[in-house]
């Protein structure tokens, strides 16, 4: 077992690896980030059938990226991971859930009581409002949120814990702080020992209040779209720990 210590130097490792200069503008998103545990789901496709690009064929250099670079892709300048997704539910989505979405779901459910489920991303967001940018979703047949992070266009970060599993009924709105618009910031969402953790910039965790079990859930993250206008973010980090 690692201690506290070796534990909170290899988290630093992990996003210091994963944020970095080496960065890769030649490369598809796929070489540059470990896209393994992943599904993307993208705006395009038909109606309750939206694209869906499997980890198979996410992953190395020559991986995936939409080939008129409109919803997802690697930056040619710094090599950052592209997500887009359309304002105003103009996309292709499933039934039951109406906005746009460039986003990571992975894909092998997890028990929140184990000892390390995390999800640490690095970004900047260059356009959109309203953006979901990361989730812990309940793994059962409800196929809803546990709770959601979002990024307001004056860079207020909150994230909203389900009232009900079943959802509809509102959420509880935790203000955690602010980010400057246009600049990368850092998170950190946990969902270990029971507990729902999140933290900004590297800063004190913050435990929030849970209105119903979760036994098994998965972590989203990337552009979910929750406003009327275009949403763009650049993603310079992304990792997973269990």
């Amino acid at each position: 077992m690692f201690s506290h210590k070796s534990e909170k130097a290899l988290l630093a490792f992990a996003l210091c690896f994963s944020a970095a200069s080496a960065l890769n503008p030649s490369c598809a998103p796929g070489g540059n980030f470990n896209l393994s545990p992943f599904v993307l789901q993208l705006p395009s496709g038909t109606t309750n059938n939206p694209d869906q690009i499997p980890a198979s064929k996410l992953t190395g250099c020559g991986g995936y990226q939409d080939p008129g670079h409109h919803y997802f892709f690697t930056e040619s300048g710094d090599g950052a991971m592209v997500m887009k997704a359309p304002g105003g539910g103009k996309c292709a989505t499933f039934p039951g859930a109406p906005r746009c979405r460039s986003e990571f779901g992975e894909t092998q459910p997890w028990s929140s009581t184990a000892a390390t489920n995390r999800l640490t991303a690095d970004l900047l967001v260059t356009g959109g409002s309203s953006i979901c940018i990361g989730q812990v979703f309940q793994s059962n047949s409800n196929n809803k949120p546990l709770a959601e992070v979002y990024y307001n266009g004056n860079g207020q970060i909150t994230v909203g814990v389900e009232f009900v599993a079943t959802g509809g009924q509102g959420q509880d709105l935790n203000k955690i702080g602010t980010v400057t618009p246009g600049s990368r910031f850092t998170y950190d969402l946990r969902f270990e020992n029971g507990q729902l953790q999140f933290g900004l910039n590297g800063g004190a965790l913050k435990t929030l209040k849970q209105y119903f079990s979760t036994p098994k859930a998965f972590f989203k993250m990337g552009n979910y779209n929750q406003g009327g206008d275009d949403s763009d973010i650049h993603v310079f980090g992304l990792t997973v720990q269990h």
